[in-house]
């Protein structure tokens, strides 16, 4: 006797055997009990989870005669009158299956039609399947429409599709629709355990998990991938067999690569994805383990009590649990985002390894607080004026900066305590060598050029900014020119209301929570409570903050706040309070950066070239295009 695979052996026979689509069978059981029956269906799903199936158990159950030959129609055929034992074998006359995917013209639906003038000769219906009815023509769609409306009360219509979206609505408005849903990996899973142990295959747990996860939902894909695995493995079922054929990638490299992320160590990361090469394992299958394993940490990480008896099977569970702790949740939303969009870049690059180190590398260069690291170039100065000048002893001028910057200067007035430098934005780390010049050097073509339409490089003001450095007055010609340039000006932002008050307390917790920043030891929401809070007492055991937003305050942000303290030798229990906040280092931060802001305007408007620009020739500064830099 021949072998019968898997998928045909395990084929349904009655509505008792269909797995994971409860929703129809209770439907259809229903309809067939209580004898309210359409004309005409419509079963509609993705290939594998089983409208032919239905479609076949509904004609049994339409045309069963019983054991005895006295049954009528049931929604429990039984499987051994000629009417069910004819249409498993695909014999039954008044049972037509029509493929048109291969029969899409009109030619072949009318001949079929045909056939609906004379009544059954065996059967109680005559049953019409039509499956993949979407690859009708829209010809062969006309010629069935009258007939599908009010066809004969001995003819059903059961159409399948798997694209109901190319169906004409004028067919769907006269079917009774369907949706078989994708089969869940738990559903797959199960089934699979039943199956080899009716056929005595030996197995282990974890080979049918990914078995069912390749499936896709597809309990058809499943079987199929499962008499492979069985040939395959020599008539068992092991993991790293299973693994081997399906070219999945060991979960040990994806926690790897996640632990890695976590840390931040790219050296990890790319060591790792040189190891999938390697080993010839899937890039692509990473990234969708990653996507997996990424899900469940996202719930962990929302729901921190969430166990089910999957996750307590999986040996993995407390790595992902231990991981779920160690990554930040909006890390884990990020990376879970560039996971799923990086599948479609891995074959719009020539290496598929490289893009994929690509793609978990942006989280570290996405990453909150990540450092920026630029490329400084030391020049030697080579210019005979430059020699001539050390010579005799004297120094070089600063290069002139550029007009659209501001220069940077001590901390802003009227600060109390010594003065420090405020970084331009609370997310970013000031470079150390800030706010000391460094000779660059610059190309021939980044060299200051003289304006053409300038009479004199030596008499244009311009020039003398150029070797100076300094900002000089151009005294104004016309004298109807100062109301012009005043008009011209940018309207000056609205006062925001910034309302410091600086104390002892305040330049203490300033200084803590930038140098838990530049650390990189607070991020996210949780350096985001640091900059927005004031601390307002403290002693040997306890620090009071107080913050504005009730929402800094939630989830454990106080308490990784407290441990990155705890890294700089305080000790102590935070208590956060709801009120005004008249000192804390972002209200700084923020106002340092107004102060340059006015002074970059300030600059560029008292600049002569600026000046002549505006005068001769009718320029005007577009508002909020002035920003100040930091060199």
């Amino acid at each position: 006797m021949s072998y019968v695979v898997l998928a045909r052996k395990y084929r349904p026979r009655n509505f008792s055997e269909m797995v994971g689509q409860g929703h129809v069978v209770q439907a259809l059981t229903n309809a067939l009990t209580t004898q309210r029956l359409h004309h005409a269906y419509l079963f509609t799903g993705t290939r594998g989870v089983g409208k032919t199936t239905v479609s076949r158990i509904l004609a049994k159950s339409l045309n069963c005669l019983g054991a005895d030959g006295q049954g009528g129609i049931t929604a429990e055929p039984c499987g051994q009158c000629q009417a069910c034992t004819d249409i498993d074998a695909g014999r039954f006359v008044d049972y037509t299956e029509l493929d048109a995917a291969s029969n899409r013209g009109v030619d072949e639906v009318q001949a079929l039609l045909e056939q609906a003038v004379y009544k059954p000769v065996q059967g109680r219906f005559k049953v019409f399947m039509i499956d993949e009815v979407h690859m009708l023509t829209n010809t062969a769609f006309n010629a069935m429409l009258k007939t599908l409306e009010e066809p004969p009360e001995y003819l059903k219509f059961v159409l399948a599709t798997t694209d109901p979206q190319k169906v004409p609505v004028t067919v769907l408005s006269r079917c009774l629709q369907f949706n078989l849903r994708p089969m869940a990996p738990d559903t797959v899973l199960e089934h699979l355990q039943q199956v080899l142990q009716a056929e005595s295959v030996p197995s282990e747990l974890p080979a049918l998990r990914l078995l069912s996860r390749a499936a896709r939902g597809s309990m058809r894909d499943a079987l199929s991938l499962t008499d492979q695995a069985i040939a395959f493995g020599g008539g068992e079922l092991r993991e790293a067999t299973v693994r081997q054929m399906l070219g999945a990638v060991d979960r040990s490299y994806v926690l790897r690569l996640i632990d890695a992320l976590a840390r931040s160590d790219g050296a990890v990361v790319v060591d790792t994805v040189e190891a999938l090469r390697v080993n010839g394992l899937s890039a692509a299958s990473a990234l969708e383990e990653m996507t997996g394993l990424l899900q469940r940490m996202a719930v962990l990480q929302a729901v921190a009590d969430r166990a089910d008896a999957h996750d307590l099977d999986d040996p993995d569970a407390p790595e992902v649990l231990r991981l779920a702790g160690a990554l930040p949740a909006d890390e884990t939303q990020l990376l879970y985002s560039l996971c799923l969009h990086g599948r479609a870049e891995l074959g719009l690059a020539p290496d598929e390894y490289a893009a994929l180190t690509m793609v978990l590398l942006r989280l570290l260069a996405f990453k909150p607080g990540a450092e920026k690291k630029t490329l400084k170039t030391e020049a030697v100065s080579s210019a005979p004026a430059n020699r001539a000048a050390s010579q005799d002893g004297g120094t070089l001028a600063e290069p002139s900066r550029p007009l659209t910057a501001a220069r940077e200067e001590g901390a802003a007035p009227g600060a109390s305590g010594p003065a420090r430098a405020v970084p331009a934005a609370p997310t970013r780390e000031l470079p150390a060598d800030h706010g000391r010049p460094t000779a660059v050097a610059k190309a021939p073509w980044m060299q200051p050029q003289t304006p053409p339409w300038e009479a004199s490089p030596a008499a244009d003001p311009a020039s003398a900014l150029a070797e100076t450095g300094r900002v000089v007055s151009v005294p104004v010609r016309d004298p109807g020119l100062s109301e012009r340039l005043e008009q011209r000006r940018p309207a000056q932002p609205a006062a925001t209301g910034l309302s410091v008050h600086p104390s002892a307390e305040g330049d203490f917790w300033f200084d803590t929570v930038m140098a838990l920043i530049r650390a990189e030891r607070i991020t996210a929401l949780v350096r985001e409570l640091g900059l927005q809070s004031q601390l307002v007492a403290r002693d040997a055991g306890q620090w009071v903050l107080r913050v504005e937003r009730e929402s800094l305050n939630q989830g454990n942000n106080r308490e990784r706040l407290a441990t990155a303290l705890a890294t700089l030798g305080h000790e102590v229990r935070l208590v956060v309070e709801v009120g005004r906040v008249t000192d804390s280092p972002a209200l700084r931060v923020q106002q340092e950066n107004q102060r340059r802001q006015q002074e970059a305007e300030r600059t560029i408007m008292d600049d002569p070239f600026v000046q002549n620009m505006m005068r001769d020739f009718g320029g005007r500064i577009v508002p909020g295009s002035l920003k100040a830099i930091s060199h």
